[in-house]
C-alpha cells in the first residue's frame, strides 16, 4: 500500500494506530511488577536495533544536528515511557488511551503560548470540550497517580511534538529516532542500575515486541503524510481509540462505562471535527477557478 491516495493513506494509518495499541497491550499485559527503567532501556536497544537496516537515511555529516532539542525530546520520552508504563498497568487500556489523546489539545495550547499562534473557534472548542471531557472521564472522586500519569504521557507527546519545530528542517525521521534512541540510553541504564532489580532476561521479548509495533506505526504514518496532505487524513489516527476499546474488551475483558463514552467523545470529537474542516478547507484550495482553463488556453 502506497499510500499515494486519501483512502490508502487513512487505511494505513487506521492500521498504524490499531498496532501503537498493541505495543500499549504488550506492556500492560506484562504487568506492574516489571523493573520499568529496565524495560525502557531494552526497548530502547531493540529499537536501535530495528533502525539499522535503514542507516542510509541518516545525514553522517550532520549526525549531532539538533542536539539540545533531541537530548531534551529523549528524556521527554523516557519521562512519558514511565508514565505509560504506570498508566496502562492500572487503568483500562481504552482509558488510559482516551488521556493519551489529550496531547493535541495540549499542542494547540503550547503553540498559542509559545508560537503565539492563533485558535480558531473550533480549536478553543476542541480545546474546553477536551478539558471537560477529561473530568468526566476521570470524575473528581477518581483522580489518582494512574489518571495523573496518563496525563504525563499526553504531556510528554504534546511537548515533543512542539519541539519538532526546532529540529533541522531536512533531517529524516529515521535519523530523529536514531539520535533520540542514543541519547535515551544513559539515563535509562543509570536509572535501571539504581532501580536495583536483577535483570530479567523475559523483558527481551515484550520489549521487542512493544518495539516492533511501535516502529510499524511510525512506518505507516510516513507512509501515510508522505503523499497526501495531513489534514486531509489526520482524523483516521482517532479510530486508535476503537481499536484500543476491542483490544481493552477481548484481551482483558474490559468494559467501557457511559462515563468513558461520555468523555472521549467531548476529546476525541472536536479534533475529528477540525480535521473534517481542514480537509474541506483544502479541497476548496484546490478546485479549479471558474474559467481558468479557457482564459489559460487564449
Amino acid at each position: 500500500m502506497s499510500g499515494k491516495t486519501v483512502t490508502s493513506a487513512i487505511i494505513l494509518l487506521i492500521i498504524g494506530n490499531a498496532l501503537a495499541v498493541f505495543s500499549d497491550a504488550i506492556i500492560k499485559w506484562q504487568g506492574a511488577d516489571i523493573p520499568v527503567f529496565q524495560f525502557i532501556f531494552i526497548r530502547a536497544l531493540c529499537t536501535l536495533g530495528f533502525l539499522l537496516p535503514f542507516i542510509g537515511k541518516i545525514d553522517r555529516d550532520n549526525l549531532f544536528a539538533g542536539s539540545k532539542v533531541h537530548l531534551v525530546r529523549s528524556h521527554l520520552s523516557l519521562f512519558g515511557i514511565y508514565c505509560m508504563i504506570i498508566a496502562l498497568n492500572t487503568l483500562p487500556l481504552a482509558t488510559a488511551n482516551a488521556l493519551f489523546y489529550c496531547a493535541p489539545l495540549l499542542v494547540m495550547v503550547f503553540s498559542v503560548v509559545f508560537f503565539r499562534e492563533k485558535l480558531t473557534t473550533l480549536s478553543l472548542v476542541a480545546v474546553v470540550s477536551g478539558f471537560f471531557g477529561i473530568i468526566v472521564i476521570l470524575r473528581p472522586l477518581e483522580i489518582n497517580w494512574a489518571s495523573l500519569s496518563a496525563l504525563g504521557v499526553a504531556l510528554s507527546l504534546a511537548t515533543g511534538a512542539v519541539l519538532i519545530r526546532k529540529l533541522p528542517k531536512k533531517q529524516t525521521l529515521v535519523h530523529s529516532m536514531f539520535i533520540s534512541h542514543i541519547y535515551v540510553l544513559p539515563a535509562s541504564l543509570a536509572l535501571a542500575i539504581w532501580e536495583g532489580h536483577a535483570w530479567v532476561p523475559a523483558l527481551w521479548l515484550t520489549a521487542i515486541g512493544s518495539s516492533l509495533f511501535i516502529m510499524a506505526y511510525h512506518m505507516t504514518v510516513l507512509l501515510a503524510y508522505r503523499h497526501v496532505p495531513a489534514n486531509q487524513v489526520t482524523s483516521a489516527e482517532y479510530t486508535g481509540l476503537l481499536s484500543a476499546l476491542a483490544v481493552g474488551w477481548l484481551w482483558f475483558q474490559e468494559l467501557p462505562d457511559i462515563w468513558f463514552i461520555a468523555g472521549s467523545v467531548m476529546i476525541v470529537g472536536p479534533l475529528v471535527l477540525i480535521g473534517l474542516q481542514e480537509r474541506r478547507r483544502t479541497r476548496m484550495l484546490l478546485r479549479p477557478t471558474p474559467g481558468a482553463k479557457s482564459s489559460s488556453a487564449t
